[in-house]
């Protein structure tokens, strides 16, 4: 069953919560989904642009009460 995992990035700039997804990716499995809050603006672009790159699946993108919500599903 897939797992969703959160990861609080709020407070860190680029390239902090790319690479705090990162590294949550690499002990996902394929399927589980990782949740990351940023409030660093960069994020809600630069985040997606990664995500297709390495072909991974961009899940949600919302910004809420002053924050980033980025959902990425492993797909590989």
């Amino acid at each position: 069953m897939a797992e969703r995992h959160k990861v609080d990035a709020r407070g860190a700039f680029c390239p902090g919560p790319l690479m705090e997804l990162i590294a949550t990716l690499r002990h996902a499995e394929i399927g589980d989904e990782v949740e990351i809050w940023s409030t660093d603006t960069g994020s809600a672009k630069d985040i997606p642009e990664w995500v297709k790159k390495v072909r991974h699946e961009l899940v949600a993108v919302n910004e809420t009460d002053g924050y980033w919500s980025i959902v990425v599903r492993k797909a590989k």
